[in-house]
């Protein structure tokens, strides 16, 4: 088994997890980590089709340092959400 297929396989893995994560779990904070696993399963799945080739896909690499910063703001957002939810207020 080569590294490239493996870290497919594990980047499938997460996505998997977090795709039954997001259809069982009903709790906003849980379901919220469940999308942030099922986006890192597909940041790693990048970078093992990247890292194919010797030199790196460049383009690949800037999606995913692309794809993080906008995962950690939409989280940021969705936190925020969840959280003006659960006391009731109005964001």
């Amino acid at each position: 088994m080569s590294t490239t297929l493996f870290w497919l396989a594990v980047g499938a893995l997460l996505w998997l997890i977090g795709l039954h994560g997001l259809l069982t779990l009903r709790d906003a904070l849980r379901r919220i980590i469940a999308i942030n696993l099922m986006g890192s399963g597909v940041f790693l799945v990048m970078i093992a089709l990247a890292a194919r080739v010797v030199p790196s896909d460049p383009v690949l690499v800037a999606l995913v340092v692309t794809g993080l910063v906008v995962a950690v703001s939409a989280t940021a957002l969705a936190l925020r959400l969840a959280g003006s939810a659960d006391r009731g207020e109005s964001p």
